[in-house]
């Protein structure tokens, strides 16, 4: 079995943690031994959001879109690794790094404005540009706050 997260210890470049495991999965621990790496679940991804990570396993990339909560990825895996559509897809949350434009203070709302659910809300403050807050309660980790910040200072990722 592969464990992903020491894989990336050693990886030369490490990118933005813009990526979560896909959604309806039924436990990661599994993941790597029953996805064959068959590449159903990217061809069908409408959004294209779900590329070849590490090892060769689909994994969302948040900086190329928002996942639409489809379940066409779902659909079309021939192994026995998603849930029901009906269930909640996955706990991913988005966050909000020092690096964000609003918290050096310049103006910034374009995480705000593209967030379906309004989780993110900007919060006025004295001698501060309004400041971002998620509420996770309302965040639905569907990535649509990433690929839209300029300064790459969201990441969408599982709760532990």
């Amino acid at each position: 079995m592969v464990d992903l997260s020491k894989r990336r210890l050693f990886a030369k470049q490490r990118m933005n943690d813009s990526s979560a495991r896909l959604p309806w999965l039924v436990s990661n621990a599994n993941f790597t031994d029953l996805c064959t790496r068959c590449g159903k679940c990217s061809e069908a991804c409408e959004t294209q959001i779900v590329i070849k990570g590490d090892g060769g396993f689909p994994q969302v990339d948040f900086t190329q879109g928002e996942c639409t909560f489809c379940y066409q990825c779902a659909d079309v895996c021939p192994e026995p690794l998603f849930k029901e559509k009906n269930e909640l897809p996955w706990d991913a949350k988005a966050s909000i790094q020092d690096s964000c434009l609003a918290k050096q203070n310049v103006e910034c709302r374009s995480c705000g404005e593209m967030c379906d659910t309004n989780a993110i809300k900007f919060k006025l403050e004295i001698g501060k540009v309004a400041q971002p807050n998620i509420d996770v309660d309302e965040c639905t980790g569907c990535g649509a706050c990433v690929a839209v910040c300029p300064s790459s200072s969201i990441n969408v990722s599982n709760l532990v």
